[in-house]
């Protein structure tokens, strides 16, 4: 059974538009590019003909990975800006450094935006972070070993 991703609304929105632009005029382009490129003769040899169906097999592939989490998923609300919860943006100090803050946001990869790296709410991480609020310190085991102390310095959508 498929994992259930959790996704702000915005980013559902985001996604359902994408979908229906690449399965709609998406689909519509490539084919014209396939059909220019065959009339240029033969195809064996033919640069502009590989490049289109690698491009259309690129498409299909992310139409693929957007149907499957569009299929898959559970709009979340967003939370209040008190506690750290799926679609968050949360400020981070490391213990033994509180001048290295780091910001991410908490969500699926699907959620990312301009200028931040995103953690998955089910990595270590994530799970620490989750219900959180601002002051607050919470250790958690690192993918590479070892426990890692973060502080919460702040927290928005």
């Amino acid at each position: 059974m498929p994992e259930v991703q959790e996704l702000s609304q915005a980013a559902h929105d985001r996604l359902s538009s994408e979908y229906e632009q690449l399965t709609t005029v998406g689909r519509v382009d490539i084919a014209r590019k396939i059909e220019a490129a065959r009339e240029l003769g033969d195809l064996s040899e033919n640069g502009d003909y590989h490049a289109a169906k690698d491009e259309q097999g690129k498409m299909e592939t992310r139409i693929a990975q957007i149907g499957a989490v569009l299929r898959n998923c559970r709009i979340v609300e967003a939370g209040d800006t008190d506690t750290v919860s799926v679609g968050s943006v949360v400020t981070v100090a490391y213990d033994g450094d509180p001048d290295d803050v780091e910001t991410y946001l908490v969500g699926s990869i699907e959620e990312r935006r301009d200028g931040l790296d995103v953690i998955s709410p089910a990595s270590p991480m994530g799970l620490a972070i989750i219900g959180a609020g601002v002051g607050d310190t919470l250790s958690y085991e690192s993918p590479a070993g070892g426990l890692l102390t973060v502080q919460v310095v702040s927290v928005g959508q």
